[in-house]
């Protein structure tokens, strides 16, 4: 049933699940409809290792092509949490440089990789310690960290990304809601970590996926409560980001790949959603 009232966001998406080619990126995006692109690498080299040159070619396309940058999709945190603090810090410098050329407020982290053998509440300090500098990097140069929940890493559960963002207490830190990551950790993201992330949520990637394997499919289709989310977040007033991130055709550790099809495809299951929550995608 669509809701009566209408509500916007803006529709994004991770370009590098499309294409290498940024041009290529773009097109695809903008013919579905999103006026907004994620980057998060570009001619096959993440955005963190792109020379000033490719980061002023990549700012002059987007500008001809009226496109605007929702977020840098960076890596910052995919590392293990026994490397040095300052570590990351310098490849966030780096994430904040491209964020500065490309015009975005938003740079996408997360929150430390460690060994199986480790006890999870073993490292809790070493990260809140990192989460720290990394945001107070971030308050220095006015942009906002997005924290992933992701599996493998220390945040990937609701109550240990609450701990640090409360822990770290940064208007720089936020979260970005990933449905389908939660699901292949176990996690009803719905029930177990709406209520407790409201608060802090600022940014919805689009993904979703089964609990019976872990395979990640198009938002709806699976069991990461899309549809409740969507209808409760317009509810609430959000008026943030929707980022499109499929995963469709394979996934590794930096990132996924869809190809234009399948992307769309994903567009297209979202625009369901949207539509019978009633909210407009633009």
């Amino acid at each position: 049933m669509v809701s009566a009232t209408q509500t916007s966001w803006a529709l994004s998406g991770f370009g590098d699940e499309i294409d290498d080619d940024p041009a290529v990126q773009i097109a695809v995006l903008q013919a579905l409809g999103a006026s907004y692109i994620e980057v998060r690498s570009a001619w096959g080299t993440n955005i963190v290792d792109l020379s000033e040159d490719q980061l002023a070619a990549l700012a002059k396309l987007l500008d001809e092509k009226a496109m605007r940058v929702s977020a840098i999709a960076s890596p910052i945190g995919k590392v293990d949490v026994s490397l040095p603090v300052e570590h990351e810090v310098e490849r966030l410098r780096r994430a904040v440089k491209a964020a500065k050329v490309l015009d975005a407020k938003y740079i996408r982290i997360f929150s430390f990789y460690y060994g199986e053998s480790v006890p999870v509440d073993s490292i809790r300090d070493a990260v809140i310690e990192r989460m720290r500098a990394l945001a107070a990097v971030a308050e220095q140069e006015g942009v906002v960290l997005l924290h992933e929940n992701e599996k493998d890493i220390f945040g990937d559960v609701p109550d240990r990304v609450l701990d640090i963002i409360e822990s770290v207490n940064s208007p720089a830190l936020k979260v970005a809601w990933d449905a389908a990551n939660f699901v292949q950790v176990g996690v009803k993201p719905f029930d177990e970590a709406y209520e407790k992330l409201r608060p802090h949520l600022e940014y919805l990637q689009v993904k979703d996926a089964l609990f019976s394997n872990g395979h990640v499919v198009p938002a709806g289709e699976g069991d990461g409560d899309v549809q409740r989310t969507v209808e409760a977040l317009k509810a609430d007033g959000f008026t943030g980001f929707a980022s499109l991130e499929p995963h469709l055709a394979g996934a590794h550790g930096l990132g996924g790949f869809s190809g234009p099809t399948a992307f769309g495809i994903a567009a297209r299951a979202f625009a369901k959603v949207t539509s019978e929550a009633g909210v407009q995608t633009v």
